[in-house]
């Protein structure tokens, strides 16, 4: 199997390229890849891999709708998925967060995403590719998961840490896309966007200055790290970029603040 980190550079991508069990999606906009994609990416549109119960989004859909979308777009139990999209890979890490949902392992984030890519001069092709179907079985692995009974239990424990990557007028109620604005109580702020070295092609800042941030703000490996967003689209980005530190313990919120926001049975901050 071809053997790729969970976070990818361009050039040892690039070097992959054509591996009989390697299969690249590309989650950007339509006509973003229509115009400019790698060689051989397969896109997937977003609203695919994520469920909507209204006002909740961002649900994590059920396993055969799962099985027909990932067998549609080429993905086996033995693919290497490597995701990128156009907006510094909050959609591909939300592909990769639920494939790992669905029991898959063998997956990779391009870093930087196309931006890295073609800004880097790195081919590329504007023909649309036709997946070749296979077969995706789900195997069900909760562990990713927190869901809202699981938030509520350890809304007291000292060992976990909520880690709210929206914006901080997001976090402090200013801006709202709820019913009702604000955090979970006991949440850090961690805008997703903090992960990214913007001068750089949207690609992560380095390991040990990622690490010092969320030390700085109390966020250390030894805790359960719980992330979430409005959707759980930019907090998979975060969820991913924790695990590639190394964080063991990492669960992501499918629903998010759309769900938490909207229920007035749960408390806020």
């Amino acid at each position: 199997m071809t053997d790729l980190p969970l976070i990818v550079e361009p050039n040892t991508l690039e070097a992959a390229l054509g591996a009989d069990d390697l299969l690249i999606i590309d989650l950007s906009k339509a006509d973003n890849y229509r115009k400019l994609h790698i060689p051989g990416a397969v896109h997937l549109d977003f609203p695919a891999i994520v469920a909507i119960n209204k006002p909740v989004m961002g649900l994590l859909p059920d396993a055969a709708t799962l099985e027909r979308v990932f067998s549609a777009a080429g993905i086996g139990s033995d693919t290497r998925v490597v995701a990128y999209d156009d907006e510094g890979g909050g959609k591909a890490a939300r592909l990769l967060w639920t494939l790992e949902c669905a029991g898959h392992r063998h997956m990779s984030l391009l870093n930087g995403g196309i931006h890295a890519w073609a800004n880097e001069g790195h081919p590329y092709d504007n023909k649309p590719v036709t997946p070749v179907p296979a077969k995706f079985t789900v195997t069900q692995d909760g562990g990713p998961v927190a869901t809202t009974a699981y938030i509520q239990e350890h809304l007291e424990d000292d060992g976990t840490c909520l880690l709210d990557t929206r914006s901080p007028d997001e976090f402090n109620g200013i801006k709202k896309f709820s019913e009702r604005g604000g955090h979970i109580p006991g949440a850090i702020n961690f805008n997703w966007t903090n992960t990214m070295d913007q001068q750089h092609n949207l690609r992560l800042k380095p390991d040990d200055e990622l690490r010092d941030l969320l030390a700085n703000l109390g966020v250390t490996p030894e805790k359960e790290t719980i992330t979430y967003c409005q959707t759980h689209h930019r907090s998979s980005h975060t969820y991913i970029v924790l695990k590639h530190l190394g964080f063991n313990r990492v669960k992501g919120y499918p629903g998010a603040w759309s769900d938490w926001g909207n229920n007035p049975d749960l408390p806020v901050e």
